[in-house]
């Protein structure tokens, strides 16, 4: 931090409520007891002046000196330059200002009250300044920790981004090595769609953000891959509002949502169709994902769901949304996303 913004941070500070308060409650019987003991007509005003300056020019002249905080490495010429600054002001405004002006001695302008304000000075600036530099320090100690804490979440979320069900993989893979053996047209359909979303998977780790119809797309073929292994297992309905294929999204924010609508549903034993719709609601872009039985909720120690919200949280700086619903047998979860997309530069 440059002096210039040492200065004006300082002088900011002294201005919160709980440093103002304890400032008056020192400086008004100081200036009280200057106008009832002393007979002139300005010693109000000089009292005024005095704690004034004492109060604006030591925590600042303090911190100025003392970036760091108070030390001895210079061999003690910082504290003596601090101390010179505390004498030159206090002699300025009670010794030299009031001769000039042609006033006689004032209850703050005795020689014993001068050195209890030279003694004021010091302490305070010191108490003051010292509050003040650790204050900021603390903040920013608290904004690293908390920039350190995004990051951590950041790297958390890219490795969880790259998430795809083991056990799908293993599954379809076992099933294309049968299919090798007795149907060979639908195990080449099924290593073209497996390599088409392991590419768009890789692809989606490496961008912040891609178009809706790259995450939708992404969607289907982990369908239409469970549709290879069981045409029965479910039906499929898709509804996209058009106009929507370019709209920004995180990549892959969707794909879990895909994967537990059948892992939950048709492969657990609920056959039926699994709905599929995007629309637009006011400044939201609504998706909502049904497939058939009843959720139980998020299970202890899963990562789909929560990995989502995390995600959705940290794009959209908690814009965004994400609802689960259980009614009749059909489960429904529904993503709300702002319309103006993901808060740029945050990689998620």
């Amino acid at each position: 931090m440059n002096e210039g913004s040492i200065v004006r941070a300082t002088l900011k500070a002294l201005f919160v409520p709980r440093r103002l308060l304890p400032i008056v409650l020192i400086s008004v019987p100081l200036v009280a007891a200057q106008a009832r003991f002393s007979y002139e007509p300005l010693a109000g005003p000089l009292g005024i002046l005095l704690c004034a300056l004492c109060v604006a020019v030591a925590p600042v002249s303090y911190r100025v000196i003392f970036p760091e905080g108070l030390d001895f490495s210079h061999g003690g010429i910082r504290l003596l330059l601090y101390a010179t600054v505390g004498v030159g002001v206090v002699l300025s405004a009670g010794v030299v200002l009031p001769k000039l002006i042609g006033m006689g001695p004032t209850f703050l302008t005795d020689r014993y009250s001068l050195a209890i304000c030279m003694a004021l000075f010091l302490v305070g600036g010191w108490g003051l300044g010292r509050d003040i530099g650790f204050e900021e320090s603390l903040a920013r100690e608290r904004a690293r920790a908390a920039r350190l804490a995004l990051e951590a979440e950041q790297a958390q979320l890219l490795a969880l981004r790259s998430h795809l069900d083991p056990h799908f993989l293993f599954n379809t893979l076992n099933a294309i090595a049968e299919w090798c053996q007795t149907d060979g047209a639908v195990a080449e359909a099924a290593v073209l769609r497996l390599s088409a979303m392991l590419r768009s998977v890789l692809a989606g780790v490496r961008a912040a953000t891609w178009p809706l119809e790259r995450e939708l797309e992404l969607v289907r073929t982990l369908f239409e891959l469970h549709l290879l292994r069981d045409p029965e297992l479910f039906q499929l309905s898709v509804q996209v509002e058009p106009g929507l294929e370019s709209f920004p999204v995180p990549p892959l924010v969707l794909l879990p949502l895909a994967e537990n609508a059948v892992k939950h549903g048709p492969a657990a034993g609920h056959r039926g169709p699994i709905s599929l719709s995007v629309q637009t609601r006011g400044d939201t872009l609504l998706f909502a994902l049904e497939n058939p039985g009843a959720s139980k909720g998020p299970r202890e120690g899963s990562s789909g769901l929560p990995t989502v919200e995390r995600r959705l949280a940290l794009a959209y700086a908690g814009g965004a949304s994400l609802a689960l619903d259980s009614q009749e047998a059909r489960t429904r979860v529904t993503v709300t996303l702002p319309r103006c997309g993901p808060v740029p530069g945050i990689v998620t």
